[in-house]
């Protein structure tokens, strides 16, 4: 039986940053690509990217992700890439701009909420996002166990 092209063989793994929504306000969303090297690629397809503690910096009018960990790939020869190496994302000038002046106000960060493949290409989700405090965090949790148990219920 012929596959549709639509239809793949196996699933593309899409990373997601879980921690990013617990502890930030989640606001503006932007889709940026990210330098890699072959290896680097290899092990995110493997499932060897992790999103959890890393953060976007702006310098010199370029973004960095900063502390986002790839695994090694294990069919790589001695000569395999650095795990926790700063990456360059790839915005537009116009882009960074924009995030680069809104972070400029006091308690905005910029922060990776997901990572997946599209067309190909890896692409990484930032957001700004605005720290949580505790009492939201608790809140958030009160909310989400009320909405689970009314989902129970019905």
């Amino acid at each position: 039986m012929k596959r549709s092209k639509t239809e793949s063989t196996n699933p593309k793994p899409t990373i997601v940053n879980r921690k990013a929504r617990h502890d930030y306000h989640l606001m503006e969303r932007h889709e940026a690509g990210i330098s890699l090297t072959g290896t680097e690629v290899k092990s995110i397809r493997n499932g060897g990217f992790t999103l959890t503690d890393s953060y976007v910096k702006l310098e010199g009018g370029e973004a960095f992700l900063v502390d986002a960990h790839i695994g090694p790939y294990n069919h790589s020869t001695i000569e395999n890439h650095v795990p926790k190496r700063v990456r360059k994302l790839l915005l537009h000038r116009k882009e960074i701009k924009k995030l680069d002046s809104k972070t400029r106000t006091s308690g905005i960060t910029i922060v990776p909420t997901k990572a997946y493949f599209n067309k190909g290409k890896v692409k990484v989700e930032i957001a700004l996002a605005r720290g949580k405090r505790d009492y939201d965090k608790r809140q958030d949790l009160k909310k989400q166990t009320d909405q689970r148990m009314m989902r129970d219920y019905t």
